[in-house]
């Protein structure tokens, strides 16, 4: 019986076990053409073994000419990748949306400007760590105009002028993460279409006029500016733009303000998770303000603020009527006390020791 490539591929995608795929490619020739062209991602992971990453460079070439349907491809921790292994890229032009080089410290400009020409039809980009400028940036922007995702994390040698450029030139981002980049300030976010809602700033220096441009589009639901490295007043009226604003970590701004606090809880009424933790500068004051206006926060983080006492958890227990859960411990102005008024009178609020790093949804889901 003479059965056609459709009807083949169709049957190879109802084996769910590995082994049957693999035993299906060795039938014969044609067999393992429909294996290769029914895959549809490639993962190299992480490993402990040099030896595993020296196959990925020898091989990575190889796997990309022979799987020529893939949508999806992820190398992880190869920091001997060159530019030249992606060079097979090419093969994937029309069908590649996915693209991850984790930690591949020499994939440069070079290989960047590779992968913007030859897959521009990207949805997903992740180069955490990778040794790229503002050249590979604006490389990104002219040619991948559909990119929704981008992951820079620790690209040290960016700044805001290849922002400004995937600002321009990718209009359909929406999730942008520029943790530890630590000359990107927010400037290049000028014009930011409205599109972008998840920008993930952990351990970067905001300025006033980069939170000004983050929010003005005003699409802006996540932001996180976590940073240990934070010296000066996150200034709240940047977020006045960000009315749509749900989620904000500000864990470790140690000098944000009582006037910054207040005007953020008034301009950001839909606010759902807020986290304080370590903002030593907050009092009654500040507190008084989350506990009036923040109506529909559900979940808020207080671990280790100094100034958090009796008289703010008061205010606490009083306003947010949606509260549900309260992350504090370290907090050794509060008294036991006031611990249990605040637990007899909100018994609908869970209190956790547990101090979170990350908040919200999980920003690296968007990069599966």
């Amino acid at each position: 019986m003479n059965l056609s490539d459709d009807c083949l591929v169709s049957i190879f995608q109802k084996l769910q076990n590995g082994t049957d795929r693999n035993s299906f490619g060795l039938t014969c020739r044609r067999w393992l053409h429909i294996q290769n062209i029914s895959r549809r991602s490639l993962t190299l992971h992480f490993s402990y073994e040099t030896t595993a990453y020296q196959s990925y460079v020898r091989y990575l070439p190889t796997l990309l000419n022979r799987f020529s349907h893939l949508t999806s491809v992820s190398v992880a921790g190869c920091t001997e990748l060159p530019d030249s292994a992606l060079a097979g890229l090419k093969n994937l032009k029309t069908s590649l949306r996915s693209l991850s080089l984790y930690c591949c410290f020499k994939i440069t400009d070079e290989g960047v400007t590779q992968v913007a020409i030859q897959c521009n039809r990207l949805v997903s980009l992740t180069l955490y760590r990778c040794n790229i400028t503002d050249i590979g940036l604006e490389k990104i922007a002219n040619f991948c105009e559909v990119l929704e995702n981008l992951n820079l994390s620790y690209c040290v040698n960016i700044t805001d002028f290849g922002i400004l450029a995937l600002s321009r030139g990718c209009r359909l981002l929406h999730v942008l993460v520029v943790s530890g980049c630590r000359d990107v300030v927010g400037t290049g976010l000028r014009g930011c279409s409205e599109r972008l809602e998840y920008i993930e700033a952990e351990c970067c220096m905001f300025t006033r006029e980069g939170l000004l441009e983050a929010a003005s589009a005003g699409g802006l639901k996540y932001l996180n500016l976590s940073s240990p490295r934070c010296s000066m007043n996150i200034d709240g009226i940047a977020l006045v733009l960000a009315p749509r604003l749900q989620i904000l970590n500000l864990r470790l701004c140690r000098f944000i303000s009582n006037e910054s606090i207040a005007t953020i809880s008034k301009a950001c009424p839909l606010l759902e998770e807020w986290s304080v933790a370590v903002c030593h500068e907050i009092g009654a004051l500040g507190w008084g303000e989350i506990g009036l206006n923040c109506c529909n926060l559900k979940v808020l983080h207080v671990n280790r603020c100094r100034n958090l006492c009796d008289r703010g958890l008061e205010a606490l227990r009083e306003g947010c009527g949606r509260l549900r859960v309260l992350h504090m411990h370290g907090c050794k102005k509060v008294s036991h006390m006031g611990l249990e008024l605040f637990r007899l009178r909100r018994c609908d609020v869970e209190i956790r020791s547990e101090e979170r790093v990350s908040i919200g949804p999980r920003i690296y889901d968007f990069f599966a």
